[in-house]
This record gives structure tokens, C-alpha cells and sequence, in this order.
């Protein structure tokens, strides 16, 4: 090195994880639980419905969110991103090691994605329909009061309809609502006497029901970016059943204990999907 020059060292930085999600998707949800338990640092990109999708299939095969990208690792699906996450950073494992916990974290999983994702989904929508306090709260604070007022005056009528069209009629949501509330009564009876679903740690199927019930009651504070009326709101005779309040604690705790606040993303500014940094 010449006299008078000095040397600077660049240390080696491994490309950040970046998640492409919906913000209000409960699937996503379940990876952002994963993410964070395990103290993992990545960048949400918050996808825009329709065009952005075109782009997640150019990227990932397909048009469903979440996708991970780890430097030129692309996975799709969520229950495919949570084996990947544990095996490419062991460390606070979210699979158990006995064989017989193993199968029922599998089990468990499996059955939070089809029945408490797709019922969820459609409770909350019937409450929507329901509930016109519900569709306000679901407003940006900026929403002017007159358009406020149109939301809240839809005729119930032409709102059933619409649902209908859209496979949510008022027998699918009925359907939809009991089948919750036998997944919230076997929780309860699972998690009475017991911190977690499975073993004495957290596992993938603690996450899994813990993300995808999002749904059927939001959750207070600044986990996900949603309007402020909305937080800690829920389905009625769901949310805010006394039977089901050992759930509720328990899903509490989980987000004090293992989601970051304050990971709230903005919208994309254009129509691709845009990194956005969370601090």
C-alpha cells in the first residue's frame, strides 16, 4: 500500500429477506410470526393487487402471496417458506425433534390453513355485511365523513347479494362461523393447562393458528397496518365469546412475546411491488 493511504475494510453483508405479502393477509401473517421469532431481519414489499401479481409470477411461478426471497432463493407458500426459514436458520426451531410432537405440529398446520384460513375469511366477511360499525372501522381515518355515511347506509340487501356473487351468501357464512366455533372450543380445551399447542415451546402450529385467526379478531397494537377503529375489533359471538377467552389470552401473549410492533408498511407508490424498509 502506497505511503499515506489508509485501508477500508468492507465487511461482507448477506443480502436482507425480503417478504412479499399482502399486509392484511392472514397467511402472511403466519410467515411474519415465523420471521420474527426467530429474530430474522427482512423487508417487507407490499404487492399491489392485479398488476403487482403479474410481476410475483415473473419472479415466483405463480400469483399468491407471501413469496420470500433470500438472495436468488425464491419460495412460495406459506407452509413451504416456514420449512425453508427452519432449515436455512436453525437457530429457535419451530419444528419439534420428537417424532410424535413432529406429526401433530404437521397435522396442526395443515389444518389452521384450511379450515381456521378459509372459515376465518369468510366470518369476517359475514360480519362486514353485518356489522356497519365494522365496514367503517375498516375506513382510513382520512375516509370523509359523507362517504362514511354512504358505507354505513348500504341497504343489507344489496350487500347479501354481492357476498352471494361472491361465494360468501348467508348459508356459507353460517357454515363458516360454526365451523369456527368448534376450532376456537377445541383450541381452548388444547391450550387449557398448556402454554403452547404442541410442545413446550412455540412451534410452526402455534404460528399458524396464531397468524391465520387474524381474521376472525384483529390485533391491538402496532402489529399489522390497519386503521386504528379496527384494532383489537372481531366477529361477533366469536371475539368476544367469554368461551373462548383462553384462546384470546393465549394468541395475546403470543403476539407481546414474539411479534415486532411497529412493522406496519405502506402501500406500494407504483404499481410493481416496492421494497419497503421496517426499522
Amino acid at each position: 500500500m502506497p505511503p499515506g493511504q489508509s485501508f477500508t475494510f468492507h465487511p461482507f453483508t448477506l443480502p436482507m429477506l425480503e417478504l412479499y405479502q399482502f399486509e392484511l393477509s392472514h397467511y402472511c401473517e403466519k410467515i411474519r410470526f415465523i420471521l420474527d421469532y426467530k429474530g430474522l431481519e427482512y423487508r417487507k414489499v407490499e404487492v399491489t393487487p392485479g398488476i403487482g401479481q403479474l410481476d410475483l409470477f415473473k419472479m415466483s411461478g405463480q400469483r399468491q402471496v407471501p413469496v420470500l426471497k433470500d438472495g436468488n432463493e425464491v419460495i412460495a407458500d406459506s407452509t413451504t417458506i416456514a420449512q425453508y426459514l427452519d432449515n436455512k436458520y436453525p437457530d429457535r426451531p419451530i419444528y419439534p425433534t420428537d417424532s410424535k410432537q413432529r406429526a401433530l405440529c404437521l397435522i396442526l398446520e395443515e389444518w389452521a390453513d384450511e379450515s381456521i384460513g378459509a372459515n376465518a375469511r369468510k366470518a369476517m366477511l359475514g360480519a362486514f355485511s353485518q356489522n356497519p360499525d365494522f365496514r367503517t372501522a375498516a375506513l382510513p381515518s382520512s375516509t370523509p365523513a359523507f362517504l362514511r355515511t354512504i358505507v354505513e347506509s348500504v341497504p343489507q340487501e344489496a350487500i347479501d347479494v354481492l357476498g352471494f356473487g361472491a361465494g360468501f351468501g348467508a348459508d356459507s357464512v353460517k357454515t363458516a362461523r360454526k365451523a369456527m366455533q368448534q376450532n376456537l372450543e377445541a383450541l381452548c380445551l388444547l391450550l387449557t393447562d398448556n402454554a403452547y399447542l404442541v410442545a413446550d415451546h412455540p412451534t410452526l402450529a402455534d404460528f399458524a393458528v396464531a397468524g391465520l385467526s387474524m381474521y376472525v379478531k384483529f390485533p391491538t397494537g402496532n402489529y399489522v397496518d390497519i386503521p386504528e377503529r379496527l384494532k383489537g375489533m372481531g366477529v361477533p359471538g366469536l371475539a368476544d365469546n367469554p368461551a373462548y377467552e383462553v384462546f384470546w389470552a393465549w394468541r395475546d401473549r403470543l403476539y407481546t412475546d414474539f411479534r415486532k410492533s411497529g412493522q406496519v408498511s405502506r402501500p406500494a407508490s407504483s404499481s410493481a411491488p416496492t421494497p419497503i424498509n421496517i426499522d
